[in-house]
Parts: structure tokens; C-alpha cells; sequence
């Protein structure tokens, strides 16, 4: 399906200016097949995985009909994860930053109940949060749904996977039965049909198949003599292919850490990304892999949906994934809006029933490749070209990334050049530097000041 332009779509005058102001001016295919009846206040279930613009599909349409005098929760949005909310909640934000008092609050666990009980009392328009945490507060009574407009399942696949079934069920209990349901999911499996039948009126089904998504991924599959091997053959596809950022799948938690720390004591930048890190740990790790200043992210599957990682330039599968949907949704990660991407796959004899699922799902068979030659282990691990300079202050203390960049480039300071990526939260600033920069940019910092005020600034060193 070709592209729409957004001014055909009819939205109110304020979020069309701002979609042009963002550079927003064509859809994305799941975009122009969702958000028309999205708009005329249908039902509807959207399959397409991530990074193909779902989030401001629904984020436009819950917009479109906000009522912002009316100081009631109009629109309750679900997500997996707490990674996965806050980019929901902040690209809706961003998308509705020109029609004034919106408020949109993000409801997740690792975060004191009663700091959210207090800004429920301010009455948010739109809630974005986790099924265990949503379904505590309308229990105790502080999250009221009388209001509620529109209803969005986003990655309601990954929900089920997680076991957030019964409290989805409490969840719509709570909700009016006459509202708009959305629901948003990479994959299509039984339990998302009937969730379906149960919760949605005559909904409009959309499908956007990987035909009309223009990336490019070289794909490769390694198969393992021996179990021993596997920790080798990463380091190995690290060395050779020496990308700037790579996701490296596990499928368990105890792995993930085990492989990370591993790559650590190899001399790599590598983070693991699983759930038993509070959100403190979740949040620096996140921040570090995207500003490029750690290479590589080793993750479970379950922990890495959601993540808004532009310009990944490979995913490795340290195993094969238990099912042949999640595999793709792997690779998917990489080789996106039409650059090119690597992903690499090992896997052992006692992998090779997955294997030929996998041939079967995608319709031809899989040719391993040799690895590469072992010398490469002789090379030194390569390191990241960024440094993350962390910065005791944030959106609470009014700092803005222009104060940032404004202190570190002043008289004295760093090139512009060598600044990356800066992101604030409430309490806490983010700036990536070139790692040549790291000591200039740390002086500049800490013997300057950002609102007329003295900040801690210290350097992420550890991976």
C-alpha cells in the first residue's frame, strides 16, 4: 500500500502543524491502513512489528478527540514493559506538544505508589502504563475509568507472553463497555483472537507484512560443533563484523548476564538487559546503547521489546529463538527505514528441530556458513567512540538540552561535533561525548554551571 500524506487525514489544525514541524508528511503503510479508522472511531487490530510507526498511529487518534477541558482519563494505553510505556508516553507527548495542558502520565512498577497516587489526583488525560501496576491503582480506587474513550493493547502479544492475561481481564472489567479498542501486536497467535472476540466490536483488521518494509538485512546462520564453541563464535562475529551497536539475544536471564559479563572480561563494552535490574540499572543501560558509548546489549527477549533503538547496526542470536515469529521480530530490530542491517544466528545439534521450524516458517532452507578464522581472537575487543557524562539535574531543575550543549561548547569548551545524544529525566541528565573529549568536557561541566546552579557530573565508566 502506497504512502498517505498526513493532510489528507483531516486532524485538527494543531497536531497538523506539528507533524509538519517533526517532518512528519507521509505515513508509514500500517499508518495509512490504521489511522483512517482509527479517526472514524472503529475497532481495530493492527499486526506490524516494531519501528513501523504503530505508536503514532494510536497516539494521533487519541489525540484527535482528546477533550482537554475535560479533566478525566479519556485514554488508558497498555504496554509490556516500563521501557515500552515511557517511549508510548513520550512520543505522544511530543506528538501533542502544540495543543496546550495535556497530560499524559506513565503508570509502572519500580516506581513509589504513592508519588503516581499523588499525580492521579491531577487528573491525566491520557494514562500510559504496565498491566500489574494499572490494574493495582483501579483496584484501590485511585485510577477512575468512567471516562475512558479508547482502550490500546499495544504489543498484546508480548502481554500474553509475559502472563499479564488475568490482569488484562480485570483491566476491561474496569473499563466502559461502550469505548474504542485498540489493539497492537507483531504477531497473530490464537490467544490475540480471542481476546479479540471478547473485547472488540466489529473490529477493521490491518496487516502489514514484511513485503512493504524496504529494509535490507544480510542474514547469516553458523552452526556450532560443540556447546563450547558458542562463546568463541560471538567473539568471533564481533571481531570480524566490529559493529558500532549489536543486540545480542538470550533466552534467559542467568544467560544474559552470564554472557555479558563474559564479553566484559574480554575487553568488550557490553551490557546486559534483563528483569531483575531495577529501573535505575534499566534506565542507565538504555541510555549508554543508545548514545553509542556501549557497543553491545545482551538481552532477553522479553526485556528488549519496546526498545527504541535507531540505527542498529547488527543482531546476533547467541541461541535460536523458541519460536519462529520472535526470530524475525529479532532481526527485525536491525536494517530499518531502509538501511542496511546484519544479523547472525548460532546454533548446535540440539537446536536443529528449531532450525527446520524455521525453514518451514520461512519458506526455504537455511545454509550454514563457516565462521571466522580464528586468528581474529587474537585481536584486541573494540571499543565504543562515545563516553556518557551522567549530570545530577534534570527536567525538576528546569535543565533543558540546550543548557547542556550550551555549557559544554562555550568558551573553552568541546567541539559541537563531538556532543551525541543528550537525554533528561526528572532528576538525572544524560550527555554523550567523544571519548577523546571525555576530560575536557568533565572540566568544562563541573567548573561551569547550568541555570546559575553547581551539578554533580561524573563519567558512566563501567559497562
Amino acid at each position: 500500500m502506497t504512502a498517505t500524506s498526513f493532510s489528507t487525514l483531516g486532524l485538527q489544525s494543531a497536531l497538523q502543524d506539528n507533524l509538519t514541524s517533526l517532518g512528519y508528511l507521509q505515513t508509514t503503510p500500517v499508518q495509512a491502513q490504521s489511522l483512517p479508522p482509527i479517526l472514524a472511531g472503529k475497532d481495530v487490530i493492527a499486526q506490524a512489528k516494531t519501528g513501523s510507526g504503530k505508536t503514532a498511529a494510536f497516539a494521533l487518534g487519541l489525540l484527535q478527540q482528546l477533550d482537554v477541558a475535560s479533566f478525566n482519563t479519556q485514554a488508558l494505553v497498555l504496554c509490556p514493559t516500563r521501557e515500552l510505556a515511557d517511549q508510548v508516553a513520550k512520543e505522544t507527548r511530543r506528538l501533542g506538544r502544540t495543543i496546550a495542558n495535556i497530560k499524559v502520565l506513565t503508570l509502572c512498577g519500580g516506581v513509589p505508589l504513592y508519588t503516581q497516587i499523588n499525580s492521579l489526583a491531577r487528573h491525566p488525560h491520557i494514562v500510559v502504563g504496565t498491566p500489574g501496576r494499572v490494574e493495582e491503582l483501579l483496584k484501590k480506587g485511585h485510577l477512575q475509568l468512567q471516562s475512558l474513550q479508547t482502550l490500546v493493547l499495544d504489543e498484546a502479544d508480548r502481554m500474553l507472553d509475559m502472563g499479564f492475561q488475568d490482569s488484562l481481564d480485570a483491566i476491561i472489567k474496569f473499563a466502559p463497555a461502550k469505548r474504542q479498542t485498540l489493539l497492537f501486536s507483531a504477531t497473530y497467535p490464537e490467544q490475540i483472537g480471542a481476546i479479540a472476540r471478547r473485547v472488540m466490536m466489529d473490529p477493521v483488521r490491518v496487516q502489514v507484512t514484511g513485503d512493504e518494509d524496504s529494509s535490507d538485512i544480510e542474514e547469516h546462520f553458523y552452526r556450532l560443533d560443540s556447546p563450547d564453541q558458542r562463546f568463541a563464535a560471538l567473539r568471533l562475529l564481533l571481531l570480524n563484523y566490529r559493529p558500532e551497536s549489536a543486540l545480542v539475544f538470550c533466552n534467559t536471564k542467568v544467560m544474559t548476564q552470564e554472557v555479558a559479563d563474559e564479553l566484559s572480561q574480554a575487553g568488550f563494552s557490553a551490557m546486559a538487559l534483563h528483569g531483575d535490574l531495577d529501573q535505575r540499572a534499566r534506565d542507565r543501560t538504555l541510555v549508554r546503547f543508545a548514545n553509542k558509548s556501549v557497543s553491545i546489549l545482551v538481552a532477553t527477549d522479553v526485556a528488549a521489546r519496546g526498545l527504541d533503538i535507531s540505527d542498529l547496526d547488527a543482531v546476533i542470536n547467541y541461541f535460536v529463538a523458541h519460536d519462529s515469529e520472535v526470530h524475525i521480530h529479532r532481526i527485525g530490530r536491525t536494517g530499518r527505514a531502509g538501511k542496511s542491517g546484519l544479523a547472525c544466528t548460532l546454533y548446535g545439534e540440539r537446536e536443529q528441530h528449531k532450525l527446520a521450524r524455521l525453514e518451514q516458517y520461512i519458506g526455504h532452507a537455511i545454509d550454514p556458513e563457516p565462521l571466522p578464522e580464528l586468528s581474529l581472537l587474537d585481536e584486541p575487543a573494540y571499543q565504543p567512540e562515545m563516553a556518557t557524562l551522567q549530570i545530577d539535574a534534570g527536567k525538576k531543575q528546569k535543565i533543558r538540552a540546550g543548557d547542556i550543549l550550551g555549557a559544554l561548547t562555550g568558551k573553552d569548551g568541546i567541539a559541537g561535533d563531538q556532543v551525541g545524544k543528550i537525554s533528561i529525566a526528572d532528576k538525572v541528565a544524560y550527555v554523550a561525548v567523544s571519548y577523546m573529549a571525555v576530560k575536557p568536557a568533565l572540566k568544562k561541566l563541573n567548573e561551569g554551571k547550568l541555570k546559575g546552579r553547581s551539578f554533580r557530573v561524573r563519567w558512566l565508566r563501567r559497562a
